[in-house]
């Protein structure tokens, strides 16, 4: 049973291993900016490329070039597929502990399965040549984070599955208002034209995504209560759900 402790860990590693060493990357190619230049005046501005310019140093834009880019759509494509499991374990465990709350727990998971997806598009869509795609996908994942976190943060306060939710529901409540603040701030400054807002609005991207790292590795405590048979006990349910809609219908 304690086993899958294991999974919330390795989630928020990739996440947080796999963008820094992104970044590390394509900082070292002088692809972007340094995190702690705010003064940068030869930064790469849209159609206009100079050489030695350098892009604002986002999450996007640090997975542009070649060589990182390939690690960039690695790690993006890891990351949407254990959230997308992520997502579908913690339904499981609500379902099998609390199946009074199995409404906002699909809604949940709703939101979840919706901000991988838009997660993988983003991460498989270069932002250089499939712009449009790969702003929407992030825009559609950053939104559905916020709700996915917040049901989540409800369901901590009316679902004992570990024991510790006097200490984790305060814990997840402000790391989603943190989630939400912070995505209003970067959608707002990431719209500007000055360096110094759009620099600004990395900064907050950067701890959107690492807000989102811890909060997901959190769940470590409920994982630990977490176990295969919820799984099955799921699937099995959705198979005795089959003959009953085909009845109905």
């Amino acid at each position: 049973m304690g086993f899958w402790i294991i999974f919330p860990i390795c989630l928020s590693l990739v996440s947080f291993i796999g963008t820094w060493s992104v970044y590390g990357l394509a900082f070292s190619n002088n692809h972007v900016c340094a995190l702690t230049d705010w003064g940068n005046g030869n930064y790469c501005k849209v159609n206009y490329t100079d050489a030695g310019c350098c892009w604002v140093p986002t999450i996007s834009s640090s997975g542009t070039y070649p060589p990182e880019n390939s690690l960039f759509t690695a790690t993006i494509n890891a990351g949407s597929f254990m959230f997308l499991l992520f997502c579908i374990f913690h339904h499981a465990h609500i379902m099998e502990r609390h199946s009074s709350q199995s409404m906002m727990s699909k809604f949940a998971l709703v939101f979840g399965v919706i901000a991988a997806m838009g997660a993988f598009a983003a991460g498989n869509c270069n932002p250089f040549h499939v712009s449009l795609l790969h702003y929407l996908g992030a825009a559609i994942s950053f939104m559905c984070v916020c709700f996915y976190t917040g049901i989540l943060t409800v369901l901590t306060r009316k679902c004992a599955l570990s024991g510790y939710e006097k200490v984790l529901y305060p814990l997840r409540m402000i790391s989603t208002v943190i989630q939400v603040i912070v995505t209003i701030i970067y959608t707002v400054l990431f719209v500007q034209s000055e360096y110094f807002y759009i620099h600004l609005s990395a900064v907050f991207e950067w701890m959107l995504s690492m807000n989102l790292e811890l909060f997901e590795l959190s769940y470590a405590v409920e994982f630990f209560f977490f176990s295969s048979y919820m799984l099955s006990n799921l699937l099995n349910k959705r198979e005795e759900e089959k003959p009953l809609m085909m009845t109905m219908s």
